[in-house]
């Protein structure tokens, strides 16, 4: 049973409707403190996806320097 799919980004009405559930689960005051976690959050979680990104340019780099003269010397054995 193949069923279609219709899963996209959502648009005005449904994130309307999720801002105004938000706002009456949490309520007003909370809301800049909900809004500065998750600024926070996503903060830290850049810093970790920059972090990771490098090492694995470094290991790749380092990789790279590594192999040119492991070919030369099995050209000279």
């Amino acid at each position: 049973m193949n069923y279609p799919v219709a899963i996209g980004t959502p648009g005005w009405p449904e994130i309307l409707f999720i801002l105004v559930l938000v706002l009456l689960l949490f309520g007003a005051k909370k809301l800049p403190e909900l809004a500065r976690g998750l600024g926070q959050s996503l903060n830290e979680f850049k810093k970790a996806r920059d972090e990771f990104e490098r090492e694995v340019h470094k290991s790749a780099a380092d990789l790279e320097i590594k192999t040119p003269s492991d070919r030369q010397e099995h050209k000279g054995a």
